[in-house]
């Protein structure tokens, strides 16, 4: 018997596991349901695609019929009619699937793509402006050139807005690629504004989302601008250039301080040649808030800036030197003295050039830098800056007020001047003198170098 009770209470040894078995209730209930399912039910099959997902996916496919709205393309009004109705019910379920806060499925968004890239990526047609004249105006040249097929094209945008902004980053990334990006980039050579500023919301909402693809897409845009500045035709008008400017802009904005080597070198190389192009005066605003937007993150950039706006100044063109003198005057507000000081004389150089030009806007504008008050501040503040930018100025004040054309200038011209007297008088006076002087040597240099030719001329009749 006790060999019987030793037999009874001896342990078990150890399971081949090595640990002991689980028995929570997680364990428990998978051994009820071995398969995942509980006692007494039926395994359920895959589940089917959704039928309103194949709905949307058929009325998406019905759209990839391109119009050309044209009067010889045999095309029937109620076709087209039908299509803008499919596509406005596209639009509405895409915008529903947006408001619900639900993503688009896959194949919804695959649909959308593809019909999309059916619809707007075409070959732009032959530019309905004629070139630029060599005097830069074009009496003739529409204002605006605007799509026939803008009825379906305009619906087709706000598709897309709409996909892009109900989409999170994640589903972005699966189903737009580069080569999708860069057909949107070449929509911007457009010609109808409308469509152009479609693009540019629909570009800049896909940079905010695709930050994966951010860098491609900022190159792509470089790229872009430096074609139209080294590629393009001069007489050739640029479209899409202030859009795109527009959504470098807000891009510029966000940039963290310092600014990276990239992004200075796209300042230098991209947007200060914009200034050289004939077609500068179209995208200008955009062009100067760009620039002054690396001005404000990084006040040392002035002198970069500030060179290459003289470099690329023009010699003709009277409405581009009015906006780049403006634009001077909007750097000059926001740099300091000590940067004044190293930019004075180049600055007031071309300004003081300005004022005695024959155009009466040049010199009116450049004259009106003297009513800035921050200017006229940094000019009288700093030491040493007067003693070397108004000897240029008295000359052409000075040389408009004897000779310049235009009474408005004059007069102009002469509140300026007794704005100059009165802050530095003494100066003004010194600088007048040495100006008659200089006057009255060069008459006298005209006038023996008059009578070197008299002699020559009598004694060449004399050898006859």
């Amino acid at each position: 018997m006790g060999a019987a009770a030793a037999e009874v209470v001896a342990p078990k040894p150890p399971s081949s596991a090595g640990k002991r078995r689980s028995t929570t209730l997680r364990f428990l209930f998978e051994l009820e349901k071995p398969d995942g399912l509980l006692p007494g039910t039926a395994k359920l099959p895959p589940p089917s695609p959704e039928p309103e997902a194949d709905s949307l996916i058929d009325k998406i496919a019905s759209c990839h019929r391109v119009f050309t709205f044209s009067a010889g393309a045999g095309e029937r009004e109620d076709e087209r009619d039908a299509k803008r109705e499919r596509l406005v019910e596209v639009l509405g379920e895409v915008r529903s699937a947006g408001g619900k806060q639900r993503a688009l499925d896959h194949r919804v968004m695959v649909a959308l793509l593809k019909m999309v890239s059916a619809n707007l990526f075409r070959a732009m047609p032959p530019s309905a402006y004629p070139p630029l004249p060599p005097d830069g105006v074009d009496e003739d040249a529409p204002a605006m050139v605007l799509a026939p097929s803008w009825p379906h094209l305009q619906v087709v945008y706000d598709i897309l807005l709409s996909a892009v902004t109900a989409a999170d980053a994640k589903a972005l990334r699966n189903h737009v690629d580069r080569a999708f990006l860069s057909g949107l980039l070449a929509l911007f050579g457009s010609e109808d504004p409308r469509e152009r500023d479609r693009l540019k919301t629909v570009y800049h909402q896909l940079y905010s989302k695709l930050t994966g693809e951010r860098a491609f897409m900022r190159r792509s845009m470089a790229a872009a601008l430096l074609r139209l500045v080294y590629e393009a035709p001069a007489a050739e008008r640029h479209c899409g250039v202030s859009e795109l400017l527009e959504i470098c802009g807000s891009i510029i904005n966000g940039f963290a301080v310092p600014l990276k080597e990239e992004h200075r070198a796209f300042l230098a190389r991209v947007l200060l040649p914009l200034h050289r192009t004939r077609w500068a005066h179209t995208y200008h605003r955009q062009l100067a808030y760009c620039v002054l937007q690396f001005v404000h993150k990084e006040p040392g950039l002035a002198g970069v800036v500030v060179t290459g706006i003289l470099r690329h100044w023009p010699v003709t063109n009277c409405q581009k030197e009015v906006l780049l003198i403006e634009e001077l005057e909007e750097i000059l507000e926001v740099i300091d003295p000590k940067q004044f000081q190293k930019l004075a004389v180049p600055v007031c150089s071309r300004i003081a050039r300005c004022v005695s030009s024959c155009s009466s806007q040049v010199a009116e504008r450049a004259l009106y830098v003297w009513n800035n008050e921050r200017f006229l501040e940094l000019a009288t503040s700093s030491p040493g800056v007067m003693e070397r930018i108004l000897p240029a100025f008295v000359a052409s004040v000075e040389g408009n007020l004897e000779r310049h054309w235009s009474k408005c200038v004059q007069q102009v011209t002469a509140s300026v001047k007794a704005l100059l007297e009165q802050v530095a008088p003494d100066l003004y006076a010194r600088c007048a003198a040495d100006l008659a002087a200089r006057r009255s040597e060069a008459e006298v240099a005209a006038a023996v170098r008059d009578a070197r030719w008299r002699k020559l001329e009598m004694a060449a009749a004399a050898a006859k």
